[in-house]
């Protein structure tokens, strides 16, 4: 997709950072593609999987793989008028030999792109960085979108590391979410006019937007999918206003969000839709009564249908 010098962008809008359903027997492969058809029908413009909000971290490499087959084999079918997305796939860890493998088994479940997250733990400098990417892009074979989050990574991408990152023509967006406005400006101001640059955090979509972002990786789009699709694109549009307005709708609802750890409940808010999302693998845990009372009357503030428990 070509926009304004960036031929390589993979989407704008706003890209889903989906949460994964799991049974008894792994990954619940028919509420998986509920969920990916929900996500055509209102509009979600890019399809994240395998990421945090994911819980990427509890599950096999053979189970992230199939997520990946069943999210783009079911993306392949296409919404109302065959609209199709784009499929991403998160790679991450410490060790970039089995971060590799990852990328590898992303090309082979059909991903479009993949999304990688720098080594968390190990604390590498910023040439470890850049070496990891590298390895990992080769791997894949596939266009890349850099992941810079530090407060789960404790590692931060600075803005020449991504400028060097960026040289790469398979290195095609940045979702930042180390919440430095000022490390975004610079960033866009680095490599704005080459890649996309995607807000990490729901609460900062219109101020990364109004420095040259082109949309957001969302959580809040799991259970708003199509509001947040409209306050990306009603800010690319020149709709500033509408898109404000949005954003600051949400401002309570994304704060229940995170107010204990992703995906704690953003999964229990996808349950309250009425998807059967099944539960959080240990040591994530249940929110607690005060999180899963907020989160409701949130949801109900903003206009959300919210199933009876």
């Amino acid at each position: 997709m070509a926009d304004g010098g960036r031929p390589n962008l993979l989407f704008t809008g706003s890209g889903v950072a989906l949460v994964t359903p799991f049974d008894s027997g792994g990954v619940n492969e028919g509420v998986m593609r509920e969920l990916v058809r929900f996500h055509l029908r209102e509009g979600t413009d890019a399809l994240v999987v395998n990421g945090s909000t994911g819980e990427a971290t509890t599950m096999s490499p053979d189970e992230q793989r199939r997520a990946a087959e069943v999210v783009a084999d079911e993306a392949r079918r296409g919404g109302e008028g065959g609209r199709k997305i784009p499929v991403i796939v998160g790679c991450g860890g410490s060790d970039t030999a089995a971060v590799s493998r990852l990328a590898a088994n992303a090309r082979a479940a059909g991903a479009d792109a993949i999304l990688v997250s720098p080594p968390p733990y190990n604390k590498p400098p910023q040439r470890g960085i850049i070496a990891h990417y590298r390895a990992v892009i080769d791997a894949a074979d596939l266009p890349c979108v850099v992941y810079n989050v530090p407060g789960r990574t404790a590692c931060n991408i600075l803005p020449e590391t991504v400028e060097a990152l960026a040289e790469a023509p398979r290195v095609v967006g940045v979702k930042e979410a180390s919440g430095d406005i000022s490390q975004v400006a610079e960033i866009c101001r680095r490599v704005g006019d080459r890649v996309g640059v995607y807000s990490g955090n729901d609460d900062q979509v219109v101020p990364l937007m109004a420095l040259g972002g082109v949309g957001v990786i969302s959580v809040l789009a799991n259970i708003a999918p199509a509001d947040v699709s409209r306050m990306a694109k009603s800010f690319l549009a020149g709709d500033v206003a509408e898109s404000r307005r949005l954003q600051l709708r949400y401002l309570p609802l994304i704060a229940a969000l995170f107010r204990e750890p992703n995906p704690i409940p953003v999964k229990a808010a996808v349950g309250m839709l009425g998807y059967d999302v099944g539960p959080l693998r240990l040591p994530l845990v249940d929110p607690s009564d005060a999180v899963m009372k907020e989160l409701r009357e949130a949801m109900h503030g903003v206009g959300l249908d919210v199933k009876d428990s």
